[in-house]
């Protein structure tokens, strides 16, 4: 068998993820044809294909499928190795692999600049992506830590909260529902709704609450981004629900208004998540208690 690579199995693993080598080669920020020739050295140090074409993406192989499973565990096994070396290192440097769902983009740079000037030597490499995805990838240690807006029930994970995360309705300032008052939630099935895509936080969310309130959701259109999805809604497509914390901007400008909506729940939480049995680099740890002890504090005065 000849030689293999660390970079060829990451490389793997992402066209697994993404079934495409386009795609792939477009989150690993290298060109495509240096993607397929790390898949094809891999394949020849194995002697056996690990992915085929199907139509324009691509599909594992039986070989494939088998890689990937072994792949994955040992990523994760590689990604513990590094947390027990750290420990050597101390908080002099170190890496911390980070997954935050994609609402969260808004105030994950400005946090990840503050750690910074406390740890400069901490290098975070960061990905953005839904809920689901993100799940993923904390299930399959590709991560050390997830920042989201409601933890897993059916995983065994330890999440600790680290600041409010109030959701809202909200639609462009002319809208007839803008100048009503403590509206009933039963108002809203008279109204369409421009909504995250299956897989997000936020969808969730706001499909669990017409779930809990019997009130059917009109959905104009789905859309993959919040950024869109605000000017769809200050266009006048429709309402939406979304965090307060990704529409500061706008709020501020006056270009979204806030519907006022009677019984609604509690603002919920953002979590610092990781999996429990898990061994955190110190790296992690102290990214972790930065959360914790100043992550409230700092994102309330930016947003």
């Amino acid at each position: 068998m000849r030689p293999y690579t660390l970079k060829q199995i990451q490389t793997f693993l992402e066209v697994a993820r993404q079934k495409s080598v386009s795609k792939a080669a477009e989150r690993l920020f290298v060109t495509q044809p240096a993607v397929s020739m790390q898949i094809r050295q891999l394949e020849d140090a194995f002697g056996l294909a690990l992915l085929e074409p199907e139509g324009r993406n691509i599909r594992l192989t039986h070989a494939g499928q088998v890689f990937l499973t072994h792949a994955q565990a040992a990523m994760g096994q590689f990604k513990d190795l590094e947390a027990q070396m750290a420990d050597h290192v101390g908080l002099k440097k170190g890496r911390i692999d980070l997954a935050v769902v994609s609402t969260a983009k808004y105030f994950i740079p400005m946090l990840l600049v503050q750690f910074d000037k406390l740890f400069e030597g901490i290098h975070v490499q960061l990905q953005i992506d839904n809920r689901e995805n993100v799940l993923g990838l904390l299930a399959r240690k590709e991560v050390d830590l997830v920042v989201m807006g409601r933890s897993p029930s059916d995983m065994d994970i330890e999440a600790t909260s680290f600041a409010s995360n109030p959701l809202a309705f909200v639609a462009a300032p002319n809208h007839a529902l803008v100048r009503r008052k403590q509206l009933p939630f039963s108002a809203l099935a008279d109204y369409k709704f421009v909504v995250r895509e299956e897989g997000s936080g936020t969808r969730a969310a706001m499909q669990r609450l017409f779930t809990q309130h019997k009130t059917p959701l009109q959905i104009e259109m789905e859309m993959p981004s919040n950024e869109t999805i605000k000017q769809a809604v200050m266009a006048g497509m429709g309402l939406s629900f979304l965090s307060m914390r990704t529409m500061r901007h706008e709020l501020a400008s006056g270009h979204i208004a806030l519907i006022d909506v009677k019984d609604l729940p509690p603002p919920g939480h953002w979590y610092v998540t990781h999996l429990k049995h898990k061994t955190l680099s110190p790296a992690a740890r102290a990214f972790k208690d930065f959360l914790i002890e100043q992550g409230a504090a700092l994102m309330d005065s930016w947003s």
